[in-house]
């Protein structure tokens, strides 16, 4: 992991503590239980849409409100900024909560605004979109890179984009998807 110059972070769950109640976010929007809320909201009318989005922002931002830091994220945010390495935030998430979310954390200062992006910046996960964005950015390779997260979308969206993949997770539902897996950020920064 030494020679890694650009580390690519999902924000809820990896970041910060998983608070995200999707069963319950999908039974107030009216999604289907089954079903993917971003994918389910593209297919809907655009007045229909639109008024959903608006539901959805007002879900995220009451929920940025109340974000707690993961284990050890802070601190190992905070050493991979001092040691130069290039950081981004890639979210399904609003750019707007996600930087709210990074101030409430302490470290909205190691990401260059343009660093940060939401659905809105780039397709969302698991398109790789976000991350060709971040690399074409920082000039870097695929192979000089690693996206770390705590679901499928995140090792889906790594390997889509050639990048190493680092799973956040007790467990590790995706073997196959992940080059790495640690229960939490203090694991890692541990390893690093």
């Amino acid at each position: 992991m030494q020679h890694l110059r650009g580390w690519v972070f999902d924000l809820d769950g990896t970041l910060t503590v998983a608070q995200h109640d999707f069963p319950a976010i999908r039974r107030e929007l009216g999604v289907p239980a089954d079903a993917d809320i971003l994918t389910f909201m593209s297919t809907l009318p655009a007045t229909e849409y639109t008024a959903m989005k608006a539901q959805l922002d007002a879900i995220e931002l009451r929920l940025a409100e109340q974000v707690e830091p993961a284990p050890g994220a802070v601190a190992l945010v905070r050493q991979l900024h001092e040691e130069g390495r290039r950081l981004g935030i890639l979210t399904r998430n609003l750019q707007s909560v996600a930087r709210s979310t990074l101030s409430c954390l302490g470290i909205l200062d190691c990401f260059a605004a343009e660093d940060v992006l939401g659905r809105e910046e780039a397709a969302p996960k698991p398109s790789p979109d976000g991350i060709h964005r971040l690399l074409d950015r920082w000039q870097l390779s695929a192979t000089e890179a690693v996206m770390v997260g705590d679901f499928r979308f995140d090792l889906d969206a790594g390997r889509a984009a050639g990048s190493h993949t680092c799973l956040i997770l007790p467990d590790n539902p995706w073997p196959e998807l992940a080059d790495w897996h640690l229960p939490d950020c203090s694991a890692l920064l541990a390893r690093l």
